[in-house]
């Protein structure tokens, strides 16, 4: 392909085009920028908004999040990049006063025992009183302690047979599955721990137990400066809330800072409802050609940050067939969100934490509910709640055939029976995500190493986004930042 290619020239700026306007996208140009100002970048979104998965909306004093809802802490990423734009002044901590979260136990909610994060018991003598697990189970969870190493160990396992074989089947199906499939939304049978938590798996070769390495790690931040405060990861239950930040108006609102703060440097291009047709490489000169139906255009490099089976099909099937075979062997799955509005008083529960995890062992058609209102401040008035229900994910997908009206009443239905809701929301909204969460199977790392390695065939070609290192906003920040580096060094040489 030889068409588009502009002439050389010593005054030509280095062109970058990024494909994908969400917050991976948002952040390579951001990194790009800050590293070297002469760079052309042009950010190409097939919609006529930003932020991709990141929406929030605001209407009676309501503040919804149809996407994610904050980022955690304990990874640069998303700190960073506020403080870098100026916004670190607008990000608030969870409500301490709700701190804690909910796991439904035979057909009840009931508190996630007090310290329990994930899979790691940083207060074990609280597993004691809990009744989420029997007496059998408990007993077979403290065991880890005295359990130690095994005698060899795989490159990679899959969660469910990691904790089944350090804490036992019960302490799975009860407590790490539905804590675990509320981030992940996978089959803990499929799960890569090393992908997603390595640092278990790193406990138990440092100590010889998840629950040796909790402990010791508890007593050591305990000593540092500042250690033991509320954000503490001993502190709550769950998935370590007091780790997350949020914007005060949402992560929107972010969206829109980052926006912001682009638009006032020179050299940064934004080209709306621009689907994409393809990114070729031009051998002739170079560069890579990215194809829109309103025509094409030429750049030095390009960066991908949209889904691995949307970036392989953009890819030419003659020249990246094995790029794209390896693209493709990542597996998604679907989920939907409804987010609705309610008054406390419709509630025989007091939705005193920040939301509820599902087991599959209880058989319902929700994954978890968040309780956004109490997790953060100023998101709904006094006297009334905003919820986040999810369905589907990688155990449920056939509940993603139901129409809006069909799961906004299944919905209801579960609230109902679980937390007693006497009346039908305010207001409910759904919002689907089809095939959006990268599944990190066992298996998964070297997955991406191979498609690292045969990039490598590709100069001037990156990939950034969700699918690689981390889902979270952090990792998604982390991987922009990392392809944008990469691109200044290749401007540079």
């Amino acid at each position: 392909m030889n068409e588009a290619a502009p002439q050389s020239s010593a005054t030509q700026p280095f062109r970058v085009a990024i494909i994908g306007g969400g917050i991976t996208g948002l952040a390579t140009a951001q990194r790009l920028k800050k590293l070297s100002p002469k760079i052309d970048v042009t950010i190409f979104e097939a919609s006529r908004r930003l932020g991709g998965i990141i929406r929030t909306e605001e209407a009676d004093g309501l503040l919804m999040e149809l996407g994610p809802d904050s980022f955690i802490t304990n990874k640069p990423g998303g700190i960073q990049l506020c403080e870098e734009i100026g916004y670190s002044d607008k990000l608030i901590p969870t409500d301490a006063r709700f701190r804690r979260s909910l796991v439904l136990s035979n057909g009840r909610p009931q508190p996630v025992p007090d310290g329990f994060m994930l899979m790691a018991p940083a207060k074990p003598w609280a597993i004691l009183s809990t009744p989420v697990l029997s007496f059998t189970g408990k007993l077979r969870l403290l065991w880890e302690y005295f359990k130690g190493r095994p005698a060899s160990s795989a490159a990679d396992e899959s969660l469910a047979s990691f904790v089944r074989r350090r804490f036992g089947t019960e302490t799975l199906d009860r407590l790490v599955q539905p804590l675990v499939g509320g981030i992940y939304t996978s089959d803990p049978e499929k799960l890569s721990l090393r992908a997603t938590m390595p640092r278990f798996l790193d406990m138990e070769a440092k100590y010889g137990s998840v629950i040796r390495g909790t402990l010791a790690e508890a007593k050591s931040s305990a000593r540092s400066p500042g250690g033991g405060s509320s954000g503490d990861a001993s502190s709550g239950s769950g998935a370590r809330y007091g780790l997350f930040a949020a914007p005060e108006k949402g992560l929107g609102d972010l969206i829109h800072a980052l926006e912001a703060w682009l638009r006032q440097h020179s050299g940064i291009h934004f080209a709306m409802g621009s689907g994409i047709q393809s990114v070729e490489r031009c051998h002739e000169h170079g560069k890579w050609v990215v194809k829109t139906a309103e025509g094409q255009k030429a750049f030095d490099a390009a960066v991908i940050t949209l889904g691995t089976h949307t970036a392989a099909s953009l890819l030419p099937a003659s020249d990246a067939a094995s790029l794209r075979k390896l693209l493709t062997s990542i597996e998604y799955a679907s989920s939907a969100i409804v987010v609705s509005g309610h008054r406390l008083s419709d509630f025989q529960h007091p939705m005193d934490a920040f939301g509820l995890v599902v087991p599959a062992i209880e058989r319902r058609r929700i994954l978890a509910v968040s309780f956004s209102s109490r997790k953060f401040l100023h998101r709904a008035p006094d006297g009334q709640i905003v919820l986040r229900t999810f369905i589907g994910g990688a155990m449920q997908p056939e509940l993603m055939a139901m129409d809006d009206d069909a799961m906004v009443a299944a919905v209801n239905e579960e609230l109902t029976s679980i937390f007693g809701m006497k009346s039908e929301p305010m207001f409910a909204e759904v919002v689907r995500y089809n095939h959006s969460m990268p599944q990190y199977h066992v298996g998964h790392l070297d997955r991406v190493a191979a498609i690292e390695q045969t990039l490598r065939n590709f100069p001037g070609l990156y990939l950034a986004g969700s699918a690689y290192h981390g889902v979270g906003i952090p990792d998604s920040i982390a991987s922009g930042w990392t392809a944008a580096e990469q691109i200044a060094k290749q401007a540079a040489a």
